[in-house]
């Protein structure tokens, strides 16, 4: 029996829909993660700025945020999912000029409202990017629905615990759990190792706690734990790195991960350089 032409059409798109984004290419991961600069790093510069700095530090792929600067010549334009076409076709040539990629953005507050919501889907299909980091609880039945049609996962991030404010609730990866489970395996968490440091978290515990969960990272290691930590290079923190590395290699997670390093901001590139090349001498 021949199926209907409109029939196979619709079948034919759903495929399309199902396998929109293509898997990293190996050549971009180091130690198998596919791990780059989160754009906000750099977030004394301007987004241009950020992709040569990520191309500088010898990492192969980017994370966006909204709201950055788009250039020097162009400081009035900003980066985010209200950019018009020629804006972004202006992003997308300097990616390829350094050879780097959009993977993930974030975080970015995500609307119940289906239209604004999609806004956010349409941006990053244009781009390229696999995952869309949020803390909007609030939206996750509108967003789900988009995640299935776009098959674009969407990851919540986690700062840290705010004593004064019991309704934030993200920090704590049980209350991730909590909300993901029976959800399309596309949404998860956005682990951010030195979030939960400052939450008083072990970060290994919380990955162990997610997994088949991680959708994507913040990965960090920070001097100490608790507030007034900051960031350090891999390595020379009290992260556990190796740990961290090895459980996220146990539980198959390949990126995208994020170096979001917030300290010494003007002038923090050989330090996220350090933090790539510790991923490039780990074996395996």
């Amino acid at each position: 029996m021949k199926l209907p032409l409109i029939l196979l059409a619709a079948t034919f798109a759903a495929l399309i829909q199902i396998h929109a984004a293509d898997p990293i290419p190996d050549e971009r991961r180091l130690a198998g993660i596919a791990i780059g600069c989160q754009a906000y790093t750099f977030n004394r510069f301007t987004a241009f700025e950020a992709i040569e700095k990520t191309a500088a530090s010898g990492a192969k792929v980017i994370e966006f945020y909204p709201g950055q600067k788009l250039s020097t010549a162009e400081p009035d334009l900003k980066l985010d999912h209200n950019a018009t076409p020629e804006t972004l076709d202006k992003v997308k040539a300097k990616l390829k000029e350094h050879d780097i990629m959009a993977v993930a953005y974030g975080v970015v507050g995500l609307s119940k409202d289906e239209a604004e919501c999609r806004k956010v889907f349409e941006f990053a299909k244009t781009m390229g990017i696999r995952v869309i980091n949020t803390e909007s609880v609030d939206a996750l039945d509108t967003f789900e629905k988009l995640v299935k049609e776009y098959d674009i996962q969407v990851g919540f991030h986690n700062h840290p615990k705010r004593e004064n404010d019991p309704n934030y609730k993200v920090w704590d990866p049980n209350y991730i759990l909590e909300i993901v489970t029976n959800r399309d395996p596309r949404i998860g968490a956005c682990a951010d190792t030195g979030h939960w440091m400052r939450s008083g978290l072990k970060p290994v515990d919380c990955l162990r706690l997610l997994k088949g969960r991680i959708v994507s990272s913040h990965l960090k290691d920070l001097n100490t734990y608790g507030k007034g930590s900051h960031d350090v290079p891999y390595g020379t923190g009290e992260a556990d790195m190796p740990a961290i590395l090895d459980e996220l290699k146990a539980q198959g997670f390949s990126g995208p991960a994020s170096i979001e390093y917030e300290h010494n901001w003007e002038n923090s590139l050989p330090e996220v350089t350090q933090c790539i090349d510790y991923l490039k001498a780990r074996k395996g």
